[in-house]
């Protein structure tokens, strides 16, 4: 069990799990990836779980991807299992994000299924920005949430939005004070978890059957586009720019 996820199980059949880089912002290396995906495909066979809660340690939800450690996986990326392991996930999933939500802090909570927001929100899909394309499914899964327009808007100018707004549109359900925030994401999912387990999972399958195969599809897609964009001039300028907080200048390849 590995300390950069912290995982709790109640008498009621909430798993909670924390996000647990708190100085990093939450920021997923390799091995905080391999112990979400094993955490996951451990509850999800777990006849004591009912529902799952995903927080963040801190002030903040999650900042994506440690660019730190991103390219030392030999293989397949330990990102790929684990968005596998969340987009076919058969129990019910609340999120619980304040703060920074960016990138695969953004992407990840597309993928659950009751999405309670704090106050200081501040989320953003950053893939224009980077000289990237989405990546979990979200280039399909925030428009089947939110709409066409609204998602273009959103991944095309990889603007940051706060929660009032993730309200809005619909990504989340609903927003709480940073303090009240945990608490009120664990008692929506004690009354998930109240009912019957073999029916949550079978309600949520029907639910999620209409979707799944689209959003393989979408992220078989975005792992080609992320290949071939993926240290690119662009790319290399995106990542720079973002971490001398400066602004992009991709103008400067387009001769």
């Amino acid at each position: 069990m590995s300390d950069t996820l912290l995982q709790q199980l109640d008498d009621d059949g909430v798993l909670l799990l924390t996000l647990n880089r708190p100085r990093k912002k939450n920021a997923f290396n390799n091995e905080q990836w391999l112990a979400f995906r094993d955490a996951l495909t451990a509850a999800n066979t777990d006849p004591r779980v009912a529902c799952v809660v995903i927080t963040g340690a801190g002030s903040d939800f999650s900042s994506g991807v440690d660019l730190n450690d991103f390219a030392d996986a030999d293989g397949e990326h330990p990102f790929e299992s684990s968005a596998k392991a969340l987009v076919d996930f058969d129990k019910p999933v609340v999120s619980a994000a304040r703060g920074v939500a960016v990138g695969g802090g953004a992407t990840l909570l597309l993928h659950t299924d009751v999405v309670y927001v704090g106050s200081s929100l501040r989320l953003r899909f950053p893939f224009t920005a980077l000289g990237l394309v989405p990546e979990w499914g979200s280039s399909y899964q925030l428009q089947a949430i939110i709409g066409a327009r609204k998602a273009a808007e959103l991944m095309y100018t990889s603007e940051w939005i706060n929660a009032d707004k993730a309200v809005e549109v619909g990504i989340a359900t609903a927003c709480f004070d940073d303090d009240e925030l945990l608490e009120k994401a664990m008692a929506k999912a004690r009354e998930i978890a109240h009912w019957s387990i073999s029916s949550l999972v079978e309600t949520k399958k029907l639910m999620r059957n209409v979707h799944r195969a689209a959003i393989h599809s979408a992220m078989g897609g975005e792992a080609e586009g992320m290949s071939r964009l993926a240290g690119t001039p662009e790319n290399i300028e995106g990542v720079v720019a973002i971490m001398e907080k400066r602004p992009a200048n991709f103008k400067q390849f387009r001769k």
